[in-house]
């Protein structure tokens, strides 16, 4: 997976922490906010405000597990989350069965 965009400042500092989510199979093929269609396997994400094309590095904070997602769509529309990932993503992070969890946000050094 290729990140277009890295902003200046990646590294070590969290830009933000809350919950995740992700979705799934039901939203194959939709179009994201970008314009692209949504593939659940590849590793992407959506945030409220970050570019498109951003790279960032999720961690679950409950076990320490990280993925590299690439900023392609808008959201999470549910109050209280932080960003949604792609099921890929959530698989790579050990949370598709709860469907969320603690994360840190790190822009991708």
């Amino acid at each position: 997976m290729a990140c277009a965009h890295v902003p200046p400042g990646g590294g070590d500092e969290p830009i933000g922490e809350g919950i995740a989510s992700y979705y799934g199979t039901a939203l194959r093929g939709s179009r994201t906010a970008s314009g692209e269609r949504f593939d659940p396997e590849e590793l992407t994400a959506a945030h409220p405000s970050l570019a498109f094309g951003t790279c960032l590095r999720v961690q679950n904070a409950e076990n320490g597990r990280s993925v590299r997602v690439r900023v392609n769509d808008r959201g999470p529309f549910v109050k209280g989350r932080i960003v949604d990932v792609s099921e890929a993503a959530a698989r790579a992070l050990h949370f598709l069965r709860r469907g969320v969890a603690r994360v840190r946000l790190f822009l991708c050094a």
